[in-house]
Formats: C-alpha cells, sequence, structure tokens
C-alpha cells in the first residue's frame, strides 16, 4: 500500500459499467449496494493531509492554508487529518516542504490506529515505504524509544529516509531486508504493523488505470509472501504484544484467508481481536468465501468500502499473541561512534543560540564519514540487521565550513536565538528555487555574514549563506526542489 495521494483527473475514470465487467464483479456477494460501491469507484478522490504534531496543531495548518488560498477541511473521524482540493499538489506547497504536514490517504491512516501505541514501545513497520504510516507511529510514540522501520528494495529505503527528515523523526532506524526473513537477533518488539503488499484494488480512484490489470491471479500469486509476511510477524511479537495486518484490497484470498491461515499455524497463540474505529463506517471481515467457510472469529477484522466514508478501500486485522508464551532474550544493540559528537553539537548551539541543556534529549553518532546522524536519546536499535540509518542525518561534518542538513535545521531551527532570518513570500520562493536573492537592509543587519537558518512565517525552511557580497544563497536540497514555493 503506497501512500500518495489523489492524481485527480489526471487519468481517465471508469464508469459502473466497466467496474461491473471488471474483475470486481466477484465482489458483488460481499457488497451490501453495489451501485453506490460502484458509482464511488468512478469518482477522483480529493488529496488528504495530516498535521505534523511536533510542528504545528491541525487547527493551526488549517488556518495557515486558508490564509495560503487553500480551502481545506477537517476529517471528523480521522483527528489531525484535512481534505484538500481535488486539484491540490500538497507536495508543490512550502509548508509541505517545511515538514508542516504530510500527504497520505485518509483510510492508509487507520491501521496505525488501531496499533495501541504508547510512549516506550518497541515497534517494528516490516513494510514501511514511502513512510507515512512510519511517522504516524513515530510520532503516536512521541518521538522517542525504538521503531524500526524496514523495506525490501534499496530505492524505496532513500524515499522513506526523506519523508522522516522532512519531518523531523529522530526516533526511528531503517533497515533494508526480506521482512518475511527477519533475523531473531532483532529481537522481539511490543507492536508490528504488516501493511502488505497487495493487488492495490481499493486505490483504484487514485489509480484508474489499474482497473484493466485486475486479476484474481493476482491475489494467488500475492498471498505466498503475504503469509510468509504475517507469520514473520508473529514469530518477532513479544508475547502480550499486538500485531496489525492490513491491505489496500478487496480479495479475501490476501485479506481474511491469509489471517485463517495464520490463525491455523498458531492454534491457541493468537487472538483477533475486534477493530475499534469510532466514526468509521466499517463492515466486518468475512467468513465465507468462493464456497468455503472461514473461521466465525474473522468478523473481528473490518472491511472499509470506498462509498460508506468517500475514501479509499481497505482491510485491516488486530491480533495479540498470547501473554503466557515465554518471551526472548532482548537482543544485542547496535555499537554507536559517538566519540566526537559533543563538540560539534556544543559548536551548534554556540552558533545559533541555543540553550547549554538543548540537545540532552538527543543523542549523535557517526554512522559514515559524512556527519553525524541525530536520535532520541533512548532509542536503541538492534546490532542486526545492519541499520541503513539511525536516526537523522544531521550535520555534515567533511566539508568546509562544516553543515547542519535541511532536516537539522527544521528540527533546531525554531529555537535559534541568532543567525536566523525571516524571508518575505518572494523570497521564500527563491529560496526553495535554489536560488540567489538579496536581503533587505533590516535581514543584513540581523544576522552576521556565514551560514544562517531561513524561516517564512515563523516555520523553518532549512539553511542558507548570508555572503559578505550582500547575497543570500540558497542550500535547499536539489532532492527536495520540486516544491514549487507555493
Amino acid at each position: 500500500m503506497t501512500d500518495r495521494t489523489s492524481r485527480g483527473s489526471a487519468e481517465s475514470l471508469p464508469t459502473p459499467a466497466a467496474i461491473a465487467a471488471s474483475a470486481l464483479a466477484r465482489y458483488r456477494s460481499l457488497v451490501e449496494d453495489w451501485d453506490a460501491f460502484a458509482a464511488a469507484l468512478c469518482r477522483p478522490l480529493a488529496p488528504c493531509v495530516w498535521a505534523n504534531p511536533s510542528r504545528i496543531p491541525a487547527d493551526g495548518l488549517l488556518d495557515l492554508l486558508a490564509d495560503e488560498g487553500l480551502e481545506a477541511h477537517p476529517i471528523a473521524w480521522l483527528p489531525g487529518a484535512l481534505r484538500l482540493p481535488l486539484a491540490a499538489r500538497a507536495g508543490q506547497h512550502w509548508w509541505y516542504c517545511a515538514g508542516l504536514a504530510h500527504a497520505q490517504e485518509a483510510v492508509s491512516q487507520l491501521p496505525v490506529r488501531v496499533m495501541g501505541l504508547e510512549p516506550g514501545q518497541r515497534v517494528l513497520d516490516m513494510c514501511a515505504a514511502p513512510g507515512g504510516k512510519t511517522a504516524q507511529i513515530a510520532f503516536a510514540l512521541a518521538n522517542r524509544g525504538t521503531l524500526i522501520a524496514n523495506d525490501i528494495a534499496n530505492e524505496r529505503i532513500k524515499a522513506l529516509q526523506g519523508n522522516l527528515d522532512r519531518l523531523g523523526v529522530v526516533n526511528t532506524t531503517t533497515t533494508c531486508v526480506d521482512a518475511a526473513n527477519w533475523p531473531a537477533a532483532g529481537g522481539q518488539f511490543d507492536r508490528i504493523l504488516v501493511d502488505a503488499p497487495c493487488s492495490s484494488e481499493g486505490t483504484l480512484r487514485r489509480n484508474p488505470s489499474l482497473l484493466q490489470r485486475l486479476d484474481p491471479a493476482n491475489s494467488a500469486r500475492l498471498c505466498p509472501r503475504q503469509r510468509a509476511l504475517l507469520r514473520k510477524a508473529v514469530q518477532r511479537c513479544r508475547p502480550g504484544g499486538r500485531i496489525v495486518y492490513s491491505t489496500c484490497t478487496f480479495a479475501p484470498e490476501e485479506n481474511e484467508r491469509v489471517v485463517a491461515d495464520i490463525l491455523r499455524e498458531y492454534p491457541g497463540r493468537l487472538r483477533l481481536m475486534p477493530v475499534e474505529l469510532p466514526g468509521v463506517v466499517t463492515g466486518g471481515g468475512i467468513t465465507h468465501w468462493d464456497g468455503h467457510a472461514l473461521p466465525e472469529e474473522l468478523g473481528h477484522c473490518v472491511r472499509i468500502w470506498p462509498h460508506h466514508n468517500d475514501t479509499g478501500g481497505f482491510f485491516i486485522a488486530v491480533l495479540e499473541k498470547d501473554p503466557g508464551l515465554p518471551p526472548e532474550p532482548e537482543p544485542e544493540l547496535a555499537a554507536l561512534d559517538g566519540a566526537d559528537a559533543g563538540d560539534w553539537l556544543s559548536g551548534l548551539a554556540a552558533k545559533y543560540g541555543l540553550p547549554e541543556a538543548y540537545w540532552g534529549a538527543y543523542r549523535a553518532h557517526r554512522q559514515t564519514r559524512r556527519g553525524l546522524h541525530l536520535m532520541a536519546a533512548d532509542h536503541a536499535p538492534p546490532r542486526f540487521p545492519g541499520a541503513s540509518g539511525s536516526g537523522l542525518f544531521f550535520h555534515r561534518t567533511n566539508i568546509r565550513p562544516p553543515k547542519p542538513t535541511t532536516g537539522a535545521a527544521m528540527l533546531f531551527g525554531r529555537d535559534a536565538a541568532r543567525s536566523r532570518l525571516e524571508l518575505d513570500a518572494g523570497q521564500r520562493s527563491r529560496y526553495l528555487r535554489r536560488e540567489t536573492f538579496e536581503p533587505t537592509a533590516e535581514q543584513r543587519a540581523a544576522s552576521p555574514p556565514g551560514q544562517v537558518v531561513v524561516s517564512y512565517r515563523g516555520q523553518v525552511l532549512g539553511v542558507a549563506v548570508l555572503h559578505r557580497s550582500g547575497v543570500v544563497e540558497s542550500l535547499f536540497p536539489s532532492r527536495w526542489s520540486g516544491c514549487t514555493g507555493t
């Protein structure tokens, strides 16, 4: 399941007749109101964003978007989330680049809501990229403790890490392994999310061209992989812990049947828990399909149909592992090199006027020669599997002069008492386009030449250089420069 928002009308939407003639017709017996279901799939899905709770409250984001001329609406059953106009492209706006929000389809945000997350838990996100659910988990844990975000593809890990850096997540280690073979040496977890790769039928409102490629054979191909992932999640879950299994497809072969198979493999060691989603219209999991009876307890699962809440489609199951089972030993922790980190952090605090004890909630370590990573003080990644990244890449120390990263500036910049420039709207746009621009006399007087944190409307955008010649050079990263600055 991906977390990308609607493409609006960029692709031709299907007709109800096309839905009825497609592979989706096999679900007629599962849907109470087929005509409403088909009609919903023929309507485009407006994009949705959630406010980054570490930077702005949802009502503050709503007011900001209104000031920017963007009409957004809260979603009553999804606190913190806002529905945007159909044609909106969240990623092109300055507030998105500043990490004030993340774009994620509303229904895709629900699995994390039923994980029962609390600070202090050890959590694994097995199929984490592109990172929307990972970030949700991170903030539900108060950006503290230990969250492991895994994905099988290195390129997807890069996208995942980019989103975590933009949002200021510091309690997460990313790993790149096949989650179905997650090593026992990585330890057990209090909570595990398996947002499994699936046939994605529930995303048709965002990806209309998918309709022509739907084939029940896809489910037959995918379900062995899904079973392997859920099986491993059971093994890596602590006794008394919770596993959430989710997909964005309607196919029972990938949903209830996968759960039923795993329940059968672990008799008496798992129980399906009722899924509670206040305000969300849900259907229960099915207990009969294709002439076969399934365990009655599968009724505790939920199906979210597109026509009930004006969303995509989703399936969620919550499993609890028997608390009476013996736990495994705690894992060996990774050795982290933080020998020279204190001096670098002290230098940053001095330059930007941060309080002396500012870094007490963090610890820094040198993961590569490029520089320092910063993570929550109580983050404890395991030695195995090896990390792709632990925490936020924070400070480039292999260049002259050294430079805090954009993610770092967004993290500490709002507390900077020195070396900070507040931009106007025109300067903001030029900064995000990586252009050089002229500061005002007041801006030149406000900061000495050198690296500065830049902000707009009090929200930090990144790092720039105020040159002695009197111009400001943008250091906004090229990989983020798809933002047009609007």
